[in-house]
């Protein structure tokens, strides 16, 4: 490293005189919080630290990166009282994402308070659906207009895969699947238009349509009333209140046949796709009260088995305990790889949440209670939440 590049370490040695490799070595020992100090010692630092090769404790052993749990918050009358906040698993912390996040970067996609009903975010990426469709990447300063769909609709399910071409290629393409949602012809929404299932090629920039979601869940179409889980190339589409259940095959690009899938006492509940498979997470009314419950799906079958049970210390934690009974109906849940986050997305207790993790072959499942979300938080009129894997050097990106 060129002299002066790094500070002293004192006894009259400096970091200098470390090797590229040993430099990088001790900075990859470091927890998030450390690296990010360290990230602004000095530019040789910050070029080590910010390279997709930097190994980094979410690397650690070839594992992946545990998934951070992200809360965008969207305020009713003004752009700037947006909110945006990251839970990373490994320090246990939450951070302050920059505004300039949910105000669509240098694009301005998000400038008009009344687009964030348009907003979907899924695996990375973060989308609006009307009056036009674009997409950027988590940390992206940068929008990009597809050609329209064939039918805009908004609060549709939206998933992300990567379709390898047969022709050699440096890397799979990302490919966009946009299922169900709602249209609205004049100021009235179109309640019987089952719409067409849309998958978007960016290397042609066009639309293809597909068959719509089956006829069982015409009166719930929407991301409202239903959950999503992209696993093993099918798009499982399951009804949070009705239990409906269909896979859409993204090679063949048809339906399978709708099944129920709604264990003993449930209410409400989501499919989620973790690292152990299909996992159905929700409330259930049982001889002694209510609970939230972690069930393991079979794809094949679609059996389940109940694989754990949060502490109810925890679960009313998530909620005012003098209001009505249907005081847990503000809960949502998302998940990815081995975590499944539970949160309350109404303002009354600055949207508390819980993660349950899930490890080993065993499926042992252990629950947290996450520290509250950095004040000051706004109260706000939509929360997006969802889980993506992140880089360091997406999140000194992000900064900058």
């Amino acid at each position: 490293m060129p002299e002066a590049s790094g500070p002293a370490a004192g006894g009259g040695s400096t970091f200098d005189t470390l090797s590229t490799d040993l430099t990088e070595l001790i900075l990859g020992r470091l927890p998030l919080l450390s690296l990010f100090r360290a990230s602004a010692v000095c530019k040789p630092w910050r070029s080590l630290i910010s390279a997709q090769t930097f190994p980094s404790p979410y690397t650690a052993g070839g594992t992946a990166s545990p998934p951070w749990f992200f809360l965008f918050g969207f305020h009713n009358t003004s752009s700037r009282n947006h909110q945006s906040f990251a839970f990373d698993p490994v320090s246990y912390s939450w951070f302050s994402l920059p505004t300039t996040l949910l105000a669509g970067g240098g694009g301005g996609a998000l400038q008009d308070p009344s687009s964030s009903s348009s907003l979907i975010a899924s695996s990375g990426f973060l989308f609006t659906t009307t009056p036009c469709f674009s997409f950027t990447r988590l940390f992206s300063p940068t929008w990009r207009v597809t050609s329209p769909l064939h039918f805009p609709r908004i609060n549709p399910l939206l998933a992300v895969f990567e379709d390898t071409p047969s022709s050699p290629s440096p890397s799979a393409t990302p490919r966009f699947v946009v299922v169900g949602g709602v249209r609205f012809i004049g100021n009235l929404v179109d309640i019987e238009d089952r719409l067409a299932v849309e998958i978007y090629d960016p290397r042609s920039d066009s639309w293809n349509l597909c068959p719509p979601l089956p006829a069982e869940f015409r009166s719930g179409n929407s991301s409202q009333s239903l959950s999503s889980a992209l696993f093993k190339d099918r798009l499982y589409v399951f009804g949070i209140y009705s239990s409906f259940i269909s896979a859409f095959d993204l090679r063949s690009r048809m339906w399978s046949d709708v099944q129920t899938l709604r264990p003993p006492g449930a209410i409400f509940s989501f499919l989620i796709a973790c690292s152990a498979g299909l996992m159905l997470a929700g409330m259930c009314l049982g001889p002694v009260g209510p609970s939230f419950n972690l069930w393991e799906v079979d794809e094949g079958t679609m059996e389940f088995r109940e694989i754990a049970i949060m502490p109810q210390e925890l679960l009313y934690g998530l909620v005012d305990s003098e209001e009505a009974d249907d005081k847990f109906a503000s809960l949502k849940c998302v998940g990815s790889g081995n975590f499944i986050y539970v949160f309350n997305e109404e303002y009354h207790k600055k949207y508390p949440a819980c993660v349950c993790e899930i490890g080993g072959e065993n499926k042992r499942c252990t629950w947290r209670r996450l520290p509250d979300l950095p004040s000051p938080v706004n109260k706000f009129h939509k929360v997006i939440s969802f889980c993506s894997s992140v880089s360091i050097r997406d999140v000194l990106n992000a900064g900058d």
